[in-house]
This record gives C-alpha cells, structure tokens and sequence, in this order.
C-alpha cells in the first residue's frame, strides 16, 4: 500500500529534509509512503489538500504568518473528504498537543524522532491510531481529564503584556481600558490559573502553552 502525504512547513530547507527521508520511505509493514506536494503556509495547505487528496499531511505547528497548525488542522478537517493530519513539530506544550488534537489531530510528534518512527506514525496515523512521541501520551490524557482554564481573548492580551513587563497603567493605555477594568482581568486571571502573583501567573501562563 502506497500511503501519499503532503508536507506542510515554512522552512524550505525543513521540507527538502522531510521529502528525502520520507519520500519512497517505507513503514515496518512495508506499506510505501509518498511526498505528492509541499506547502508553506495553512492557507496553501488547505488548498493542495482539496485539489491534491493525499492520504496524509504532515504540518508543522509554527507556520509564519496566516494560520497556524491547529487553525490548519481544523480548516482541513472541515473538508470533504478529510485528510488525516500529523503535526510534526519541535513544540510541545501541553496547550499545543492538546490543541492540535481537539482540532482533530490523529498525531502529534517531534521532529527530533527517527526518521522510522515518522514514517511508522504516518503508516499508523493512516489507519486510524492515534499517533504521540514517547512521552506525550500521558500528559495528553491528564490534559483530558484536568483541561487547562479557558481565558477569554483580552485576557490572553492582558497576560501577554504582563509578560512584557507592562505595568497596569500601560496595559490600561495599549487596550484603551481603565486601569480598574484592568485590575478586574488581573483578578479573573488570577483565579481562573489558581495563582496569587504577576509573576506566576506568567510563568504557569508559558508553561502551559496560553501565552
């Protein structure tokens, strides 16, 4: 069986890399896989995936501008028929895999796995597993049953600035808000991520992939 995948990556030199491992690259099953386009953006992922129908495509998480990998996941998935989609990425907080997966993800792996154990997720990915590098698997299934906190969009703008160091007074100004208004997202935010600072609602806001 001959499984085809389109490649989905901003990085010319990281598509030239994937296409001469993977293409013509076989799985422990023997089953084939195929390189039958690249992309560089979501936006031209979707669109070769319409017109192209490869079995699989292989998208990083990170694209550059436009649409990222988990906004390209949900846009290929919405299509008729949907392909199945790997991410293939160097990022793995737990916001990110288990976003990827609710977008409808069948795989999420990092790209310093062998380039086997691709091939063998691509191959699984196809027939219908769900595919993780080592290690992700437990972190994803407690991400299940302990979501991380929904925080609206202006307060991941309010964190945002937090981390950049911005006092009250300037976040006030940027967002053109009062610094009451504010203080009101401080305190939300505080209690939604379970922590009683600035400075650890930051750090749990980068550990945990919101910011």
């Amino acid at each position: 069986m001959t499984i085809t995948v389109l490649l989905v990556d901003d990085h010319p030199v990281v598509r030239s890399g994937l296409r001469a491992v993977l293409d013509g690259g076989t799985a422990r099953t023997g089953d084939a896989v195929h390189i039958v386009g690249e992309a560089a953006t979501g936006e031209e992922a979707v669109t070769l995936t319409a017109t192209l129908r490869p079995d699989v495509v292989l998208c990083d998480l990170r694209l550059g501008a436009g649409i990222d990998g988990i906004q390209t996941t949900a846009a290929l998935r919405a299509l008729d028929p949907p392909p199945t989609v790997v991410i293939l990425t160097t990022f793995d907080r737990d916001a990110e895999i288990l976003g990827a997966i609710e977008a409808g993800a069948a795989g999420y792996l990092l790209k310093d796995a062998a380039p086997e154990a691709i091939l063998e997720g691509i191959r699984r990915a196809a027939a219908g597993d769900m595919v993780l590098s080592p290690g992700l698997a437990t972190r994803v299934l407690k991400g299940m049953r302990n979501p991380l906190p929904k925080l609206t969009e202006r307060e991941i703008e309010v964190l945002r600035l937090l981390a950049e160091g911005s006092a009250n007074k300037q976040i006030a100004r940027t967002l053109f808000v009062t610094e009451a208004t504010v203080k009101s997202h401080l305190a939300h935010i505080f209690t939604k991520l379970g922590v009683d600072s600035r400075s650890r609602a930051v750090h749990v806001a980068r550990e945990t992939g919101l910011i």
